[in-house]
């Protein structure tokens, strides 16, 4: 899963990764958003990663791992146990680079989600009820074809991938002096944390998750990945029970800070990205703006990942119905006192 040893990973395998994906994936904006700013009582940009073509960041991290593949293992395939944004990225860029993937998914995956995997043209194989029991099937099928697993995020060459919105975060933005990022695995983090501080160690690296599924604390607290508790929570996308051991190792000495959000914080956040900037935006894509409108952020100028977009449409429309455009937008409570 990861050709080399964490220590030797850094700024180099990140600006790599920025060349081989110099073509087939967008260049996402990070634009002000003068709205949010207000509410927020500091510059605000988003870097808008929703608008990947599968509608998330993970595009970047599946993408590279697929160009890394040497001509054996493109003809063998690649498995991964998602159910996902990952899964949906490996499947879009492997009908685009001609390379088999299989997704391994739990009984209880979305259906719209699986749906939208094999129109992709990935195979699907539904097995057990957990991730663990997918994760289980995964592995044995890697073992049975000789294909290549993908990890979702502690696959050194998708934490690779996933840095490159660092890169462009730091081109797009010269000004910013905090970028927040969502945590779920924590492949995001550490690949952006890797790339920002070794650029520009001045610019505050804030870790986001959500408060039900605090996996990047719990990994804290005990001093390497550990089992966070889970709840439901809006942020779906970052329910993940335990931090990868590379991410954490990767992500904890880099970071400036870390916080947790609400289901409150989330779904208001969730209101205020429709309302005031026409995006539909999935819980785990709020949550950087969740942080900052609660308070739990102040910065000059900060960039928010706004990582995916990938809701039900259901629960968007609930979000709205229970957020009305003057409650979302109240002024941030740090700010109003």
């Amino acid at each position: 899963m990861n050709p080399l040893p964490v220590p030797t990973f850094g700024l180099a395998a990140v600006a790599a990764a920025r060349r081989r994906l110099a073509h087939g994936l967008r260049l996402t904006p990070c634009a002000l958003a003068p709205a949010l700013s207000e509410i927020a009582g500091m510059e605000i940009r988003l870097k808008r990663d929703d608008l990947q073509r599968t509608g998330s960041f993970k595009e970047r991290g599946a993408r590279h791992a697929l160009l890394c593949l040497s001509p054996e293992e493109r003809a063998r395939g690649v498995v991964a146990a998602s159910a996902g944004n990952h899964a949906l990225g490996l499947a879009y860029h492997g009908a685009q680079l001609g390379v088999k993937v299989t997704v391994v998914v739990p009984a209880n995956a979305p259906a719209v989600k699986l749906a939208r995997c094999r129109s992709l043209g990935a195979e699907v194989v539904v097995s057990g009820a957990t991730f663990a029991a997918a994760e289980a099937e995964a592995g044995a099928l890697v073992a049975a074809r000789g294909a290549t697993l993908v990890h979702p995020f502690d696959d050194l060459r998708v934490i690779a991938g996933q840095g490159t919105l660092g890169l462009e975060v730091l081109e797009q933005a010269p000004d910013l002096d905090t970028i927040v990022v969502p945590v779920g695995g924590g492949g995001l983090i550490a690949g952006v944390a890797t790339a920002v501080k070794a650029l520009r160690p001045d610019v505050r690296v804030v870790a986001v998750e959500p408060a039900h599924a605090a996996g990047f604390v719990s990994a804290y607290l005990a001093g390497g990945p550990a089992p966070a508790a889970l709840a439901p929570t809006l942020a779906d996308g970052l329910a993940v029970a335990r931090m990868g051991a590379n991410t954490f190792a990767l992500a904890a000495p880099l970071i400036d800070d870390l916080v947790t959000v609400t289901e409150e914080e989330l779904a208001r956040a969730v209101a205020l990205l429709a309302r005031r900037c026409g995006a539909v935006v999935e819980g785990a894509g709020a949550a950087a703006l969740a942080a900052a409108i609660s308070g739990k952020v102040r910065a000059r100028s900060a960039v928010l990942v706004v990582s995916g977009r990938n809701i039900d449409p259901a629960a968007h429309r609930a979000v709205l119905d229970a957020w009305s455009d003057a409650a979302a937008a109240a002024p941030c409570l740090a700010r109003a006192a």
